[in-house]
């Protein structure tokens, strides 16, 4: 990004203090660098400025999303940023899952216009609520480490901040159309109004998008919608409003099915992984005849955001920026619940590895729940993860003279979260018996709730009476307040600051299914647990230092004091206090470089993260008893140590050819040893070595994902452009992933001398290329667009779930061989155990779009 200049520094304050919510795009004539144009902003949010801010960032603007997105996941667009690793998750629509320097999504601050958007409980995003994001944003900027927010966010690998269109952009609207394989289609419109003499100004945009994805049955539908709103009466005073939501329903594959079974089923019986299979979903025969497919893996939510922006200039050295906003969601994702005669879902797949429902259908019509004991049909449930959520950001800045200025402010925020069970599916049963509501036993339950036809109005009710929800009812209440502070020097060559932030975090559980006054954990408990209040704080400060006009150097360093998520509050899903409550401890440090010149750039990073008392949960695990239950593990007193080099250069040899590159070396790995304990998804604590809690020896081991996905240590990427003509450019890229390190498995370290299991390592290769027909008019224009993905149909594993090694025996009774290694059985698959259960990545798939702008 080009350097901002003396009067840019009379709107904003230098150094990291420039926000969000009011955007609008110029160019800087004095330069002749062809870089993209700056930004302007206002408000709240910290935009990174390139040879100021002392912190590594990267920044995709919405032509680059617009042209290479088609059909991936956004968040995709950043394979060729340092450090950073997106896969399509299971690979149903939105469900992607990222990681940054080693961190996961939860301990990656995510933003839309400076709100933090992660889940004030778990932290985790949920990627296919935002998947509206794609036709809205301005531009997306990445800062790796701990970055230049002032807010008290979990920002331990990062921050990614989506900045949306504003009400006051150019006059104009564009219609696109795209079309892609497995039947997607994407329709939308957008306008602006412009601004008019009066200080109005309006945009809005509606889209559609729906089909499947690669993988088998991953059908789904969403909707897109943005409306702003923005007044400036006069020059001191500036409103926007903002809201937008993309709703949606998608089909899923959940389950990471195993090597071997990717292998058994294809149906071209050739020995070869079939990529597409997917394990969660069945068929069943209608009144027709007809063979139905029917998924029991999905989820579907809405989840809008809306935000009023006050921006007032008090003086020409003083601003006060105020941001109120509102994000309501209402969904949820399937779950099975119960059995028939003690037989799960997995005792009922047919020859092709699905579902046989005409099967289940049946047994389920032979019992009567009235009189069967309880849990005795399988169904399908909606497990409810609804929330009202309301915060509001303040930030005043004082310009004290040329070089020194000061920001302090506050983030306050409310939310509460539903979470519960209602029947999606009864698979032909005529009820489910449910005896987990201590207040109401042994209720028979029928309603259903289809997931393609619920009420997502985030204003209204839309919750489930009591006697509707089975398996569990419990809400999450957590209060969040904080404030800030920011010191800045800047001058010619040095930008420096110093910030800190302290806040306070209360939580409180509510479980409906209980009996208050009832023991847990040797105490007494009740409905309500009562708030919980954590203190956090955090102090980071950093210093750039422009050498020349074209070499510049810098450093920053922080440290957080974070407070734990709620599931480490109220372990093992309980209405006590963990009595070893302790907060979360990073320490960062960064050193930087960068050379800059009219047609070449390159920026190399050094990074040291440390994190102590880490906590966390990874649920969904099956056969966790051995006995065929599903269930959860927790692991506490977790450090981990993440540090790294990154370099990325961009070099433009002509005015039709460019070229972009980066790579990314990282050592993560676990210090020290930790304690994990399992339970099965009722509870009921799970023995290890005879009792439920058991040392993990974790040190040294390599850092692997914590939720069916994986970690990988090295990236690296190379592209060019090339624009032959006039309005055309084609563009190619190739990606490498390796020391990619699949899902920690708590079962596997129980005794020193493991390692994470490392998947084999991949190439990638993607292709492109855009036309614009420009018109008689400037302002209009067709554009012409084509993407083609992993060209090559590699075949590659993208995430693991398990750690199985070549060297670990057959244990399943129902395997021909039982007894023998994998490695003895000739069961691997390119140098890895079969029997791990893993997610390929997407074969071949393209897109193509067209679009008139006028």
């Amino acid at each position: 990004m080009k350097l901002i200049n003396k009067s840019m520094l009379t709107a904003i304050i230098a150094l990291s203090t420039a926000s969000v919510y009011y955007a609008q795009e110029v160019k800087d004539t004095a330069s002749k660098s062809k870089d993209i144009e700056e930004v302007i902003l206002k408000g709240v949010t910290d935009i990174a400025k390139d040879r100021k801010t002392p912190v590594a960032v990267s920044t995709i603007k919405a032509a680059q999303i617009l042209e290479r997105q088609g059909n991936q996941e956004l968040v995709e667009l950043l394979n060729t940023t340092p450090s950073i690793y997106a896969t399509k998750g299971g690979g149903g629509f939105g469900d992607s899952q990222l990681s940054i320097r080693g961190f996961e999504s939860k301990n990656v601050a995510v933003m839309v216009n400076g709100m933090p958007v992660n889940d004030m409980e778990t932290g985790a995003v949920y990627y296919s609520n935002w998947t509206g994001l794609s036709d809205v944003t301005s531009f997306l900027q990445v800062q790796r480490g701990l970055g230049s927010s002032k807010l008290a966010i979990a920002s331990v690998g990062g921050t990614m901040n989506f900045i949306t269109k504003s009400a006051d952009m150019k006059k104009g609207g564009v219609v696109r159309l795209g079309v892609g394989n497995n039947d997607f289609l994407k329709t939308s419109f957008a306008y602006n109004t412009g601004k008019s003499e009066n200080g109005w100004s309006s945009s809005f945009l509606m889209a559609r998008q729906s089909g499947a994805t690669y993988i088998e049955n991953t059908n789904y539908e969403a909707y897109t919608y943005f409306f702003a709103l923005g007044y400036q009466p006069s020059a001191k005073h500036n409103l926007q409003f903002m809201i937008t939501s993309s709703p949606q329903w998608h089909d899923q594959r959940s389950y990471a099915p195993s090597i071997a079974n990717y292998i058994k089923y294809n149906p071209d019986h050739d020995n070869t992984p079939y990529r597409r299979y997917n394990s969660d979903f069945g068929y069943y025969t209608d009144a027709s005849g007809n063979r139905v497919a029917l998924a029991n893996a999905m989820n579907y939510y809405a989840k809008p955001v809306m935000m009023l922006n006050w921006d007032w200039t008090i003086s020409d050295k003083s601003t006060l920026s105020t941001v109120a906003y509102m994000s309501n969601g209402r969904g949820g994702g399937a779950r099975n619940l119960g059995g028939i005669a003690g037989k799960g879902m997995s005792t009922f797949y047919d020859n092709d590895g699905h579902y046989n429902y005409d099967q289940i259908f049946a047994a389920n019509a032979a019992i009567n729940p009235n009189t069967a004991a309880a849990t005795s049909t399988l169904v399908r449930t909606s497990s409810i993860n609804s929330h009202n959520w309301y915060g509001v950001l303040m930030n005043f800045q004082h310009k004290i003279n040329d070089n020194w200025n000061f920001s302090v402010g506050t983030d306050d925020r409310y939310y509460y979260g539903y979470h519960y069970q209602v029947l999606s599916d009864l698979y032909g049963a005529s009820g489910y018996k449910d005896n987990t509501n201590k207040n109401a036993p042994n209720r028979v339950v029928n309603n259903i709730y289809d997931y393609k036809k619920l009420s997502w109005n985030p204003f209204g009710g839309s919750l489930a009476p009591m006697d509707q929800r089975l398996a569990f009812s419990n809400d999450g209440e957590v209060l969040w307040y904080s404030g800030f502070g920011q010191v800045e020097y800047s001058n010619d060559k040095l930008s420096a600051f110093l910030q800190g932030s302290v806040s306070n975090q209360s939580y409180q559980r509510i479980d409906d299914f209980v009996l208050p006054g009832s023991p847990q954990q040797g105490q007494i408990i009740d409905r309500k647990t009562g708030f919980k209040d954590l203190l956090g704080y955090n102090i980071k400060g950093g210093a750039n230092y422009n050498l020349n006009e074209n070499n510049n150097v810098f450093a920053n360093i922080g440290y957080y004091s974070k407070q734990p998520l709620m599931s480490a509050v109220y372990p093992s899903n309980q209405q006590v206090v963990n009595p070893n409550l302790t907060n979360e401890k990073i320490f960062s440090a960064e050193l930087g470089y960068g050379f800059k010149t009219n047609n070449f750039n390159t920026k190399l990073n050094l990074y040291r993260t440390e994190w102590k008392d880490r906590f966390y949960r990874r649920g969904n695990i099956p056969n966790i008893d051995g006995n065929g239950n599903t269930g959860y593990s927790e692991v506490s007193g977790i450090t981990q140590l993440h540090q790294g080099v990154e370099l990325e250069a961009n070099y433009r040899l002509n005015k039709f050819i460019e070229f972009n590159g980066m790579f990314s070396w990282g050592d993560y790995q676990y210090k020290g040893n930790a304690t994990g304990a399992n339970f099965l998804d009722d509870n009921t604590p799970v023995a290890i070595n005879g009792n439920n809690a058991s040392t993990l020896y974790l040190d040294k081991v390599k850092v692997g994902g914590s939720n069916n996905n994986s970690i990988p240590q090295t990236t690296a990427s190379l592209g060019t452009t090339i624009s032959p003509l006039k309005g055309l450019k084609v563009y190619g890229g190739w990606q490498y992933t390796g020391k990619i390190y699949s899902t920690l498995n708590v079962a596997e370290f129980l005794k020193p001398g493991n390692e994470s299991l490392k998947l084999p390592d991949f190439n990638l290769f993607n292709v492109g290329a855009s036309y614009k027909i420009s018109l008689n008019n400037p302002n209009q224009y067709f554009t012409l667009g084509a993407n083609v993905y992993n060209l090559l149909d590699t075949t590659f594993i993208q995430d693991g779930a398990t750690n199985i090694k070549t060297t670990d025996t057959i244990t399943a009774n129902n395997d021909p061989d039982k007894g023998k290694t994998y490695e003895q059985a000739g069961r691997t698959y390119k140098g890895i155990a079969d029997g791990n259960r893993v997610f390929f990545g997407f074969g071949r798939t393209w897109s193509a779009t067209l679009s008139f702008n006028f």
